[in-house]
């Protein structure tokens, strides 16, 4: 029987008759737009990506004296190559390994100046993924250690969660030790909220590394305010 609320289509030569509400051509397609778009940031196994294996040495930026990456005024370094590949990344060129200009003695000597100055705080290391690239930063933040002690503090971002990281590479792990601040975890895009402190969504937390790393446990930063 048909009416105004069926529709008529053949199957192997048959003709039967469906209701409209059961039948919504690209229905399929639709849901696998859905799905799509609810895709979230890639999650590794301990160990499955390393530095020595994906790291061209590259970075996307250096931003000298700014006030956003962190606590006080601050040298940002920009490393370029990124695995998590999280939807709503600000900085997507930046996933790239091979974006960017290599990392040089130049630009080391230039950051080591800069950090010199009495009103800079610190460098942050940003990417892309600083724990992805632990052949750039490690150099750095070494140096930095062994001219400037812990009178500069050095801040970090990382797709990687604190926990991760405990199950990670000896490089990984020599990086975090040399920290001061890690603000640890993917962005989610459904957890944004732009009034957060310091970071993109509300899974993401920062962390005292070197109290964390004394306690065996995290610890918050204790500026935190939201």
């Amino acid at each position: 029987m048909n009416n105004n609320d069926s529709i008529r289509i053949s199957v192997g030569g048959d003709t039967v008759f469906v209701n409209k509400d059961d039948f919504k051509v690209g229905n399929r397609g639709s849901k696998n737009k859905q799905r799509r778009r609810k895709r979230g940031p890639r999650n590794p196994q301990p160990k499955e990506w390393l530095a020595s294996n994906l790291s061209q040495m590259k970075i996307a930026d250096y931003k000298p004296f700014n006030f956003v990456d962190g606590e006080g005024i601050r040298c940002s370094l920009y490393v370029s190559g990124c695995m998590f590949a999280c939807p709503g990344c600000y900085n997507k060129a930046a996933q790239n390994f091979n974006y960017g200009t290599p990392y040089t003695q130049e630009l080391e000597d230039r950051i080591i100046k800069d950090l010199g100055e009495s009103y800079c705080q610190g460098l942050t290391l940003l990417g892309g993924e600083p724990f992805l690239n632990t052949q750039v930063c490690l150099k750095l933040v070494k140096r930095i250690r062994k001219e400037y002690g812990h009178e500069k503090d050095i801040w970090s971002w990382s797709g990687y969660t604190w926990d991760e990281l405990m199950q990670e590479s000896e490089d990984k792990l020599e990086l975090l030790s040399n920290l001061d601040i890690l603000v640890d975890g993917r962005f989610e895009q459904d957890l944004m909220d732009l009034t957060l402190q310091f970071r993109g969504s509300s899974n993401q937390r920062i962390i005292d590394v070197q109290r964390s790393l004394k306690e065996g446990q995290v610890v918050i930063w204790d500026k935190l305010t939201k």
